[in-house]
């Protein structure tokens, strides 16, 4: 099974097949909605779109790693991650596809 990469420009499209918006106002519409969200987690909010999963952001410890390469020990800098739990509704569709 090979997977294929949606881009915005796709799913663009495919949101205005199925409408009466331009194309140019669709794309609006996508730009803000990521912006919204994007702001929010900047704020340290949590993202929750029902039907969908919930977006929040986690803080990782500092801790030892392992460099592939070398095998050698390397120390990990404590960062903030964005993390994505789908919402059950959601899983259930994609995994019926």
């Amino acid at each position: 099974m090979t997977a294929e990469t949606v881009t915005r420009a796709d799913l663009i499209n495919k949101i205005n097949q199925n409408n009466d918006f331009t194309r140019q106002l669709t794309s609006e519409i996508l730009k803000k909605t990521l912006e919204e969200i994007e702001k929010a987690l900047a704020n340290g909010d949590h993202v929750k779109i029902s039907s969908f999963g919930t977006f929040s952001i986690l803080q990782k410890k500092e801790r030892i790693g392992r460099n592939p390469r070398t095998g050698k020990d390397a120390k990990i800098t404590p960062r903030q991650v964005i993390s994505f739990r789908a919402s059950p509704v959601f899983k259930k569709s994609v995994g019926e596809k």
